[in-house]
Order: C-alpha cells, then structure tokens, then sequence
C-alpha cells in the first residue's frame, strides 16, 4: 500500500523574507528625506503664489519661494542625512 502524502505546512512571511522588518525599520527614516524636501519647495512655492495674487506681481514671489524652499529643503536634507549616517555608524 503507498503511503499517502503529507500535506505541506503554509510558509510564514518571515521564513520566506528572514529580516524584512528590520531592513523596512533600517530604511524608513531615509525615505522621509525626499517627501520632506518636496514638501518645502512645494510649501513656500504656494507661499509665493499667495503674495503673488496679493500683491499683483506675476512669477517674482513665486520664483523667490521656489528658491527658498529650495535651499531650505536642501539644507534640511543634508543636515537630516548627516544625522542618520552618524546614528548609523554608532551601531
């Protein structure tokens, strides 16, 4: 008589992908860095739309958030990579 096979047993994520969390946990804070970024230039762009319509001069305050949300997200950026990479090489 054949003996009948065993079913096999599902396989849990963690099995399949061993760490997977910790890598999501490892990268997350970098992701951040684009979203704040376009965020600043995206935030003081408005900003300059704003004193724009106000004001009634067409692209000036447009053209000087653009550039200060710029140099502000930049700075931001690099000051928060900056951060994350000495935490990182703490551990």
């Amino acid at each position: 008589m054949a003996s009948e096979p065993t079913p096999k047993k599902p396989r849990r994520r963690e099995d399949t992908f061993p760490g997977l969390g910790q890598v999501y946990r490892d990268v997350g804070p970098y992701l951040t860095l684009g979203i704040q970024l376009a965020a600043a230039v995206v935030f003081f762009f408005f900003i300059g739309w704003w004193l724009d319509t106000r004001m009634d001069t067409s692209p000036v305050f447009k053209l000087i958030g653009l550039f200060l949300g710029f140099v502000g997200g930049m700075i931001k950026f690099f000051r928060s990579a900056a951060e994350m990479s000495k935490k990182d090489k703490s551990l």
